[in-house]
């Protein structure tokens, strides 16, 4: 018998709408893209550490003190210029002895042309040319390489301009010995070679 009374004191009782008080609407739910965009890229983006044993890498020790005096020796302009001087005597010798090889003037005495040159002779003209090809490579290659080493020190960038810099520096140092005009001449060929061998290689 209670029941009818209960039903009709919930139905009786004023409502929010009905008092004239509205009730404030949910908030939107952000969407679940801009939930991944703030653990990407937003506020909530945690740092994580790269372990090379976790990735599957072989971890890494600490470098001695052994290999960091070696990674600075060969870091340094005098090793590169020492190498650069050994790659370019050993090119410039090969490169001696072939043009050597193709002259069909190998050899032969320009007082007496009419006499067939001996293979004694021709291996000395040949060796003589080879030596001379070593040297001159072996100077260009030292002075560009050390050139270039003291270039990228001082600018502290390791790019294209480092090339021509230290080619044009380079070039007019081997053509001024023949003049001003040799010198820039020089300087313009030498730098010009050095960008497009850079660009070639980069």
């Amino acid at each position: 018998a209670e029941r009818p009374w209960v039903c009709m004191a919930i139905m009786a009782a004023p409502s929010p709408s009905a008092s004239g008080e509205s009730a404030p609407p949910p908030p939107p739910q952000p969407l679940q893209y801009s939930l991944l965009l703030q653990h990407l890229v937003g506020d909530k983006r945690q740092p994580r550490v790269w372990d090379p044993a976790v990735l599957g890498g072989i971890p890494c020790p600490p470098k001695s003190e052994e290999q960091k005096m070696v990674e600075r020796v060969m870091e340094s302009c005098p090793f590169k210029a020492a190498l650069a001087c050994v790659g370019g005597f050993v090119l410039g010798g090969a490169f001696g002895i072939f043009t050597a090889g193709i002259d069909t003037n190998v050899g032969f005495d320009p007082k007496d042309p009419y006499r067939t040159p001996t293979a004694k002779e021709v291996l000395k003209d040949m060796g003589q040319r080879g030596i001379s090809y070593a040297k001159n490579f072996a100077i260009v290659g030292a002075m560009f390489s050390c050139t270039e080493c003291m270039v990228e020190s001082y600018r502290g960038k390791s790019d294209w301009k480092n090339s021509v810099i230290s080619g044009c520096i380079t070039g007019g140092a081997i053509g001024f010995r023949a003049g001003l005009k040799a010198g820039v001449i020089g300087c313009g060929g030498f730098a010009a070679f050095s960008a497009a061998v850079d660009y070639y290689l980069r």
